[in-house]
C-alpha cells in the first residue's frame, strides 16, 4: 500500500496530500502521486489555493483569461474572483476575467471553438495547471494560446518541478524541495522497474487507479 503523507506549505494554510510509492503517468514513472483532488473539488480549499497563487500576480500582471487544465476550473474561478476584487493592490480590480477550459483533440493538441476564441485572441492569458512535472500539458496549452493570438502571462500550479516552461515563469505553491526525495524517470529508465518493484497505480490529472 502506498504511504499517505500530508505536507503544509510554509507560511500558508495550503496542504498538499501525497502518496509515496511507485506510480506510472502517461509520460513518466515517479515515487510520488500528488493528490490535489480536494483542492480542485472543495470550494473552501480552492479559495485557499487561489489566495496563495494570486499573490504572484495581484500587483504585477494584467490577466484577461485564466485557461484551466487538469480540472482546475474551481480554483481558476476563485483566482479570477481574487484578482478582480476592488482592492488598491489589485491591478485587475473590476476588470472582466474569463475562466475557460480547452478542448483536447488527438495527439494531445488543444483547440478552441469559435465561441471561445475571442477570449484568447489579443488577451493576456494565465495557464492554470494542477501540477507541472514533464510540462507537456502546459506546453500544449501555451502552443494553443500562441496559435490563437493570445499573450501568455505565465503558468500557475499547485505543484511544479520546474521554474519555467518554454521560457515563461512557472509559479507554484509546492516543489520537490517540499518532498525531499521526489524522483521522476522516463518509463524505460525507471530504477524501480529495474528492481522489480511493482507499479502501485496509474495516475493522471483525474486521479489514482490502483493496480
Amino acid at each position: 500500500m502506498a504511504e499517505e503523507l500530508m505536507i503544509r506549505a510554509e507560511n500558508s494554510d495550503t496542504v498538499l496530500h501525497v502518496k509515496k510509492g511507485h506510480f506510472a503517468t502517461m509520460h513518466s514513472h515517479t515515487n510520488y502521486f500528488i493528490d490535489v483532488t480536494t483542492q480542485k473539488m472543495n470550494l473552501y480549499e480552492a479559495k485557499i489555493v487561489a489566495k496563495e497563487l494570486v499573490e504572484r500576480y495581484r500587483a504585477t500582471a494584467i490577466i484577461d483569461t485564466v485557461l484551466c487544465i487538469d480540472g482546475m476550473e474551481v480554483i481558476g474561478t476563485c483566482i479570477a474572483d481574487e484578482l478582480t476584487q476592488d482592492n488598491y493592490m489589485n491591478i485587475n480590480a473590476k476588470r472582466p476575467i474569463y475562466v475557460i477550459t480547452p478542448e483536447f483533440i488527438s495527439g494531445g493538441q488543444i483547440m478552441f471553438r469559435d465561441n471561445l476564441i475571442p477570449m484568447i485572441v489579443g488577451k493576456s492569458v494565465l495557464v492554470l495547471a494542477a501540477s507541472v512535472t514533464t510540462g507537456k500539458s502546459a506546453l500544449a496549452a501555451m502552443d494553443a494560446i500562441n496559435y490563437y493570438g493570445g499573450k501568455i502571462v505565465g503558468v500557475a500550479s499547485i505543484f511544479a518541478t520546474v521554474g519555467e516552461c518554454d521560457n515563461y515563469p512557472v509559479s507554484s505553491i509546492f516543489d520537490p524541495n517540499d518532498l525531499g526525495d521526489y524522483q521522476s524517470y522516463k518509463p524505460n529508465r525507471c530504477p524501480f522497474c529495474g528492481e522489480g518493484k511493482r507499479i502501485e497505480a496509474l495516475v493522471n490529472s483525474y486521479g489514482y487507479s490502483a493496480l
